[in-house]
């Protein structure tokens, strides 16, 4: 069955992504919506589909290919124009991580008292991480990746990410320290906690940066094939196994791991005609990533939001991660720059805060999932919402600026 369930789940990822490409939406939003819609067709009194949502396979190999996404994210990120992008981008990042992440812990508290605290924790925590990749294509299609608007947010969410996948770090690791223990932490151990969180993205950032080049160097010069790929990939794993026997999620080791492996260090690979670590590892996770944003699609149960009280928190949830972001704009410290443009580039989470979600349902806590059904749907709906508005959003606020100082001119 896991064939039949692979070939349906590509087929669903591929045709959902061509649609919403075609009306001008990531591909991202097409994979999440048709595979809300393989989960559930069964309203219709079709249970055909159902094995989809169950198979173990098909969840090892989504689960790889938001390993390998997360790897891939790294490997696009500049750690080096990170630390250049000025005090503005830090302060934009900080503030749209903080006031999202209370925004949401609040709401969740109000909503759904009952989850417990640290799952209004782990709420707040998806709400945190920018999606970087939408709001680039839209100042890409206006032609204004220059501005000093596009500089700011773009340096911002790329920290933003980092800062989330901290916090991520922090909160899993002490709900799994609860788990394990007694079911109370004490303060001294969240400190451990955020500590060992630090230590390991730190350490592996510049142990991996002296380690990198070294086994590069020694790959390079044996005669086995697809060499680059098979270090890439076991560099990858190593750091998700490792982050992951700490107590934290997997994906902050694949991150690790994709930011330490920088273009500089396999350039001999590149001189000699070899394909690049980005080409190699693009259709991987063009083949894995779209399995997990399907099957987190069908984990929605749309059946949950004929009650009022979840469709009230899909709502009061999607305020919050939009107004959270607004107040970035207070980061902004350079004259002249639209501060309601900044604060609009950061609203999108697309797959980040889906990532987020999805590792929050499968942590248990006193026999309870940390993110159960109905929180992990609302949190989807927030997402797919985020995502969808910030396009046409931004591009008003872009054109209103430039509108606004042309009639200055005249």
């Amino acid at each position: 069955m896991v064939l039949l369930a692979l070939v349906i789940v590509i087929v669903a990822a591929k045709l959902g992504g061509e649609i919403f490409v075609r009306i001008g939406q990531p591909a991202v939003l097409g994979e999440l919506v048709l595979g809300i819609v393989i989960g559930n067709i069964y309203l219709t009194g079709f249970h055909g589909l159902q094995f989809i949502k169950q198979d173990r396979y098909l969840e090892m190999l989504s689960e790889i290919g938001v390993i390998l996404l997360l790897f891939q994210v790294g490997l696009e990120s500049d750690l080096a124009k990170m630390m250049k992008v000025g005090l503005s981008s830090l302060a934009v990042a900080s503030l749209g991580v903080v006031t999202p992440f209370l925004l949401g812990w609040g709401v969740a508290a109000l909503f759904i008292p009952e989850a417990g605290w640290w799952a209004h924790v782990f709420v707040g925590a998806t709400l945190c991480a920018t999606s970087v990749g939408i709001t680039a294509r839209v100042l890409m299609d206006l032609g204004r990746l220059q501005t000093p608007e596009a500089r700011v947010v773009l340096g911002a969410a790329v920290i933003d990410d980092v800062q989330g996948l901290v916090i991520l770090a922090v909160v899993t690791g002490c709900v799994r320290a609860l788990a394990c223990g007694d079911g109370s932490i004490s303060a001294l151990q969240i400190a451990g906690i955020v500590v060992k969180a630090t230590v390991f993205l730190v350490g592996a950032l510049v142990l991996g940066r002296w380690v990198a080049p070294r086994i590069l160097e020694a790959a390079f010069k044996m005669r086995a094939s697809d060499l680059l790929l098979i270090v890439a990939l076991a560099t990858c794993f190593l750091l998700g196994y490792l982050s992951r026997a700490m107590g934290l999620a997997a994906i902050v080791g694949a991150f690790a791991a994709g930011l330490i492996l920088e273009e500089v260090h396999w350039r001999s690979f590149t001189e000699r005609g070899e394909h690049s670590v980005h080409d190699l590892v693009k259709p991987l996770v063009a083949f894995l990533a779209p399995i997990f944003f399907v099957r987190v699609g069908a984990q929605v149960q749309l059946a949950m939001f004929a009650k009022i009280e979840v469709l009230g928190f899909a709502v009061a949830l999607t305020a919050a991660a939009v107004l959270g972001k607004q107040v970035c704009g207070l980061g902004v410290l350079q004259k002249g720059v639209d501060r309601l443009s900044v604060g609009i580039g950061m609203i999108p989470r697309g797959e980040v805060g889906l990532i987020f979600a999805a590792i929050g349902s499968h942590l248990v806590l006193n026999g309870h999932q940390i993110v159960e059904p109905a929180v992990f749907s609302a949190i989807v709906i927030m997402v797919v919402v985020t995502t969808v508005i910030t396009p046409p959003a931004l591009k008003w606020s872009l054109n209103r600026g430039r509108a606004g100082s042309a009639k200055n001119q005249d």
